[in-house]
């Protein structure tokens, strides 16, 4: 019994391309021809390539199956190197059905960073754009941080601010401002690594400024950025004054 390449393969249940990629490669060897030319592939070869579909489907690389099938006492090893990357597989995709799951219900924004599903539709264009370059920056304790900070900080303020044309009047960035400035201060009281976030960062100091720097810049408008940085001055003020107040009552 002989089989053409093209009843070879559909033996195997793969393509006639797998075929000619394994003689390429050398994992399977030439076989004899008709005489008319055609290659003729045999019981043995039909094994050969079974064994190689094997290995492949368990996750083997082609380069690796001669070594497997010379050293059979390597199969463990290669095989437990498989096993733990699939079980990081697994756990990606979990993640990733999980942070779906938590979309679906609310019909979150797909734009925003795990776990911030829930307040999405409530986060501006920028606000999400910023999320984003925080997970590159920030731990996850400062990430879960800030998203208690945005749940109970998002708000009519944040909507306005984002309304904020470039050339506002001094009356409403300065009234913007003082709206801004108890939110902020409130979460400089409830989380003071934000005064000083060196033991959250994950790149260096350096980088995280002008990485934020560069964000702002390019998210927010002349008037958005006037009415951030007076509520930030404001909000220091308020810190310094509470506590300057509570260290006189002691």
């Amino acid at each position: 019994m002989a089989w053409s390449t093209r009843e070879l393969a559909e033996l195997a249940n793969i393509k006639v391309s797998a075929i000619r990629h394994y003689h390429r490669i050398g994992l399977l060897k030439e076989p004899a021809r008709q005489y008319n030319g055609y290659k003729k592939y045999g019981v043995l070869d039909l094994v050969r390539v079974l064994h190689i579909r094997r290995l492949a489907d368990l996750g083997v690389p082609l380069s690796q199956v001669d070594e497997l099938t010379d050293d059979r006492a390597r199969a463990p090893d290669v095989l437990r190197e498989i096993d733990a990357e699939l079980a990081l597989a697994i756990e990606r995709i979990q993640r990733t059905r999980a942070d779906i799951a938590a979309m679906l219900p609310d019909s979150a924004s797909v734009d925003v960073p795990a776990g911030f599903e829930p307040i999405a539709s409530r986060l501006s264009a920028a606000d999400r754009a910023l999320l984003h370059i925080y997970t590159q920056l920030y731990d996850d304790a400062a990430m879960s941080d800030l998203l208690q900070m945005m749940k109970t900080g998002v708000g009519s303020v944040d909507d306005d601010i984002e309304a904020l044309p470039a050339d506002a009047d001094e009356a409403t960035r300065q009234s913007l401002a003082k709206r801004l400035a108890p939110i902020i201060a409130e979460s400089l009281n409830d989380y003071p690594w934000l005064s000083d976030p060196a033991t959250h960062l994950l790149k260096s100091e350096q980088v995280t400024r002008e990485t934020f720097i560069k964000a702002i810049l390019e998210l927010y408008n002349p008037a958005q950025l006037d009415v951030l940085k007076r509520g930030s001055t404001l909000a220091h003020e308020q810190v310094r004054a509470m506590r300057e107040a509570n260290e006189d009552a002691e």
